[in-house]
């Protein structure tokens, strides 16, 4: 199946390209293009993996992408988008909030809720006494789990990462909370 990765040149999401590094047969996005042509790359690519830092409206532009002509600049996916979106067969969006944007326009895809990363965001979900080596065992873990699976359907991919990551989830608390924040609908 050929993939479509979008994912906004950021250092500080950097852990995901282990989501993508021994994949074959994808185009990555890191930034550079226009709107427009994301959409031509959306309209002819099977699935469509969309990571980053996001929000309940769509992916952040992190400004890498050449948003000029567009009213809303701060992002590179949103809602002008989502029709394209919806034609793709497999659909995997990895960013805080993605819930939201999935069930309001009613996308099938493997996704995310609010998703713990950074010390900031587990601190802003109260998580005051986590160490960086948890935050970073769950990032590591997640993306090494979907990366080794990614040539597989969405369906496959879910049941293994609920199963393997959750495993960790046990002993590590940003593990379990993000682990009880990963959804699918098919």
């Amino acid at each position: 199946m050929n993939s479509l990765i979008i994912h906004p040149n950021d250092e500080s999401t950097k852990f995901l390209k282990n989501i993508y590094e021994y994949a074959t047969n994808y185009t990555l996005v890191t930034g550079g293009v226009t709107k427009n042509k994301l959409i031509e790359l959306i309209n002819c690519h099977e699935r469509i993996i969309i990571m980053g830092h996001g929000s309940p409206a769509g992916l952040f532009s992190i400004g890498q992408f050449k948003t000029a002509k567009y009213v809303n600049e701060f992002y590179i996916i949103d809602d002008s988008i989502v029709n394209n979106l919806s034609k793709a067969n497999e659909l995997v969006t990895i960013w805080c909030y993605a819930d939201h944007f999935i069930k309001r326009y009613n996308l099938k895809a493997l996704y995310t809720g609010m998703f713990i990363s950074e010390m900031g965001e587990a601190r802003i979900c109260g998580y005051n006494n986590v160490s960086q080596e948890e935050i970073d065992e769950s990032n590591q873990s997640f993306a090494s789990i979907i990366g080794k699976y990614i040539h597989e359907d969405n369906n496959s991919i879910y049941k293994k990462l609920k199963t393997e990551y959750g495993r960790l989830a046990r002993k590590n608390q940003i593990v379990n909370y993000n682990h009880q924040r990963l959804y699918i609908s098919i």
